[in-house]
């Protein structure tokens, strides 16, 4: 918000120079992005009075005038305005005045051979908007010729451009900042209070109808009869153009300077155009929420086509207003403008956001009712902005109306237990110069009393402090107490020293694996991906969001591998090849006892995992079902866990005979398996392409064990091993991870491992049935074992695998 030195002089005591109260605001809180000192734009710009004109006689669109500016002599110069005449008031740069907009130094000059001392300004030169083509004319009121004319446009002012943070709704106004400052410095308000305002009662054909009370809890419509549109006086608009906008006519710019002054937004209706859009004499104004489809063309011109977010003002009905954040074209106030009906409203701030949004229109207004206007001072600013309309366009009020379901007055502010000694707990120590102490009740007190609290002490170190009306939305809680006294107290004024003792910070166990996790998935050559939790809506037990930013992106994702096949598919289609990558992230799906949510690990394989590839003529190879299947294995490997895979068919999007569930101690691990040959179709996706979804929660879980975390040292054999080969026909249903359990237990003692080395089906292999081998390693760690004790173990093998399922044995 730009804020003018001047109009904060009138509302609060300022005795700091424009750079220490920028310095002192940023310190507070309220960062000053540029100071803009208008001082410099005319500096040696004095009033001047045209008293002669006379064509230029070698250029036919220059003048060439004599000017007093109460000096001895007269100046000759030469004007290129079209509008310069005789007996004029007008600003004049002397020769030596600097002109910092237009980055010109006035001299003496000779233009088309006549000399020029001096030039007669353009608003425009001297950096100020206008609509005027030509040089700035002064209305003859009591003009002293060659007096600065600085003071007479407004440009003896500096104007701080301040941003206020999202909880300071307050901020938003002149009157806000006028109480930050003072509380800052300790100067004292001069705040206006308008008197109360005559309402010359006739009968009245206004009424109200609000159908959205918590959407609008107050309401005031003030009926305004003959009015006099007319420009506003010359300090009401350089009040205007020093907040940045642009003066229109005395009544909209009332509105707005009511606005700027206490952050109350205010609208006003023509009253016969309102007449006219209702259809009838009596007018009803409302307040409902727009049917979908509905349109209305805003001040701006255009014609938006609304939805069921939007709140309008009606007049009998029919929408005239985007409340809260623009007025309609066919009421707004115009130059025959001669009955009006003022709008002072509060709005609810989600409301307003939601409706402000869904049209993609922002305002001044909106920007205000979105952080919260201050409900205690909606009658202050109505009476204000009437009680200007009736000095400034001489209207004389007829009727107001009032709807009104705000709290009671009293509950309009609120207590909150404030202890000292918490205080200086959380703010520590302060620096008083040669050593340290605490802050004292004296400087609690002082601080909150100067922002506007009202405390009772209840003598035991603490308060009751009641919070001001104008700051009940940010100040809630102890801690915002705390908050407002360190801010005002000066940041810089404690102490900056650590605490004696430090801890080492340390990384919590879960955090460990899940480093160690990622690390073992890069070795084994996976990139880690990363995406949105928001995916496109349309599947089972989806949550979608009541109010997403985009469609596409309205739905929170059920699972990882879908987001993981679509990336695989584009970077095929971006030329970058296959890709590799695991993902940990969250997912999100709804149960009948509510919505759930869950941590994933998932990854997605079908890429050629080797570096060169010059040994096969620069081929690709494409990822077997056992090498995806290895990087798996490898990775819980090295985490010392043993994970059982079995058969599954749960995933539509997975082959049905090449998809497996994993589990970890009886517990359901996840998924594995390769994708479905008509998913590989649709996606354009390479003939083996492998995924895998596992909780990560119960990997977690299983990796918190003793015997895991701290490997225990296993002594190693300096004997030589001896090994055989075992090769049988077996059931294909059985697999080979039972077969290895019966294996491991039969030979149980000398057994040191067991490893599957070969499979086919195909020609002289029993119909349902496939050929395996297996070689066995015995071993023990104090001798050589000879075939006289290997043999009957191995025996023993073949007779368990015989009995438990009736295998055919080949060797």
């Amino acid at each position: 918000m730009r804020i003018s030195l001047n109009w904060l002089r009138e509302l609060v005591e300022i005795k700091l120079t424009p750079e220490e109260l920028a310095e002192t605001l940023t310190m507070a809180g309220f960062e000053v992005e540029d100071i803009e000192d208008r001082r410099t734009w005319a500096d040696g710009v004095v009033i001047g009075k045209v008293l002669e004109r006379q064509p230029h006689p070698n250029a036919d669109k220059l003048s060439v005038c004599t000017v007093d500016i109460g000096a001895s002599e007269t100046l000759n110069i030469v004007c290129g305005a079209a509008n310069v005449r005789a007996d004029i008031y007008v600003p004049v740069a002397t020769t030596g005045t600097y002109l910092p907009n237009i980055d010109l130094k006035i001299k003496p000059a000779k233009l088309r051979g006549v000399p020029s001392n001096g030039m007669i300004c353009s608003l425009k030169e001297l950096g100020l908007p206008t609509d005027v083509d030509g040089i700035h004319i002064f209305t003859p009121e009591n003009l002293s010729l060659g007096s600065d004319v600085r003071p007479l446009l407004g440009l003896d002012d500096v104007i701080l451009d301040v941003t206020a943070t999202a909880n300071r709704a307050d901020a938003l106004s002149m009157v806000g900042i006028a109480r930050e400052v003072a509380a800052l410095t300790g100067g004292k308000l001069s705040i206006p209070q308008p008197e109360a305002v005559t309402i010359n009662k006739s009968a009245g054909n206004l009424t109200l109808k609000i159908s959205e009370t918590k959407a609008c809890p107050a309401y005031i419509g003030t009926v305004v009869e003959q009015i006099k549109i007319a420009p506003s006086p010359e300090w009401l608009q350089q009040r205007l153009r020093s907040a940045g906008v642009r003066p229109i006519n005395n009544v909209v710019d009332i509105t707005n300077y009511v606005l700027l002054e206490r952050g109350q937004p205010l609208h006003a209706f023509d009253q016969e155009r309102l007449k006219s859009v209702a259809g009838s004499e009596n007018l009803t104004i409302g307040v409902r929420f727009a049917e979908a489809g509905e349109t209305l063309k805003t001040l701006d011109g255009q014609t938006r086509t609304l939805s069921t977010q939007n709140l309008l003002i009606t007049a009998n009905n029919k929408a005239v207003a985007l409340a809260g954040v623009m007025g309609g074209e066919e009421t707004e106030v115009h130059e025959g403008t001669q009955s009006l009906v003022l709008e002072a409203a509060l709005f609810e701030s989600v409301a307003i956001r939601r409706s402000s949004r869904s049209v993609g229109l922002r305002s001044e207004a909106s920007g205000r009712y979105e952080r919260g206007v201050n409900r205690a001072e909606l009658e202050i600013a109505c009476n204000r902005a009437l009680s200007l309309i009736t000095e400034l366009a001489d209207g004389v009020i007829v009727q107001q109306e009032i709807a009104d379901t705000r709290p009671d007055p009293a509950n309009w502010s609120h207590s909150i237990v404030l202890r000292l000694d918490r205080i200086n707990e959380v703010l520590g120590p302060i620096d008083l110069g040669v050593e340290t102490g605490e802050l004292e009740a004296e400087d609690v007190e002082r601080i909150l009393t100067a922002l506007g609290c009202e405390l009772t002490d209840n003598n035991d170190r603490t308060w009751k402090v009641t919070v001001p009306p104008y700051r009940y939305r940010d100040l809630e809680r102890e801690i915002d107490l705390i908050e407002e006294i360190a801010r005002l107290y000066g940041y810089d004024n404690f102490v900056d020293t650590l605490p004696e003792k430090t801890e080492p910070g340390y990384l919590s166990l879960d955090q460990e694996l899940l480093r160690k996790l990622r690390a073992y998935l890069r070795a084994e050559g996976l990139t880690e991906l990363m995406h949105y939790s928001l995916v496109k809506p349309g599947e089972d037990k989806q949550i979608v969001l009541a109010n997403p930013l985009f469609a596409e992106y309205s739905a929170l994702r059920t699972d990882l591998i879908s987001g993981l096949i679509d990336a695989f598919q584009y970077n095929l289609e971006q030329g970058n090849g296959a890709l590799n990558g695991f993902e940990i992230g969250r997912i999100f799906w709804q149960e009948e006892e509510g919505l759930q949510e869950a941590e994933m690990l998932a990854g997605i394989m079908g890429g050629d995992a080797t570096l060169g590839k010059w040994s096969r003529g620069g081929r690709e190879q494409q990822m077997t079902w056992f090498e995806a299947k290895g990087i798996l294995e490898s990775v819980f490997q090295q985490f010392g866990l043993e994970v059982e895979f079995q058969p599954e068919n749960r995933d539509s999007r997975l082959h049905p005979g090449r998809t497996a569930s994993l589990w970890v101690r009886g517990n359901r691990l996840g998924t594995f398996g390769q994708v479905h040959p008509q998913l590989r179709r649709e996606k354009s996706l390479p003939d083996a392409v492998f995924v895998f979804q596992l909780s990560l929660d119960t990997l977690l879980n299983a990796l918190d064990n003793d015997d895991l975390l701290v490997p225990k040292f296993k002594s190693y054999s300096t004997y030589p091993a001896s090994d055989r080969d075992l090769a049988f026909f077996a059931p294909v249903k059985v697999t080979v991870s039972e077969i290895e359990k019966v294996i491991t237990k039969a030979g149980k003692g000398l057994l040191d491992s067991v490893e599957v080395f070969d499979e086919y089906r195909g020609e002289n292999v029993p119909a349902g049935q496939r050929s395996l081998a297996f070689r066995l390693i015995y071993r023990v760690s104090d001798r050589t074992l000879t075939d006289n004790e290997v043999e009957p173990v191995h025996d023993k093998v073949r007779t368990a695998l015989v009995e438990k399922f009736g295998v055919s044995l080949r060797s």
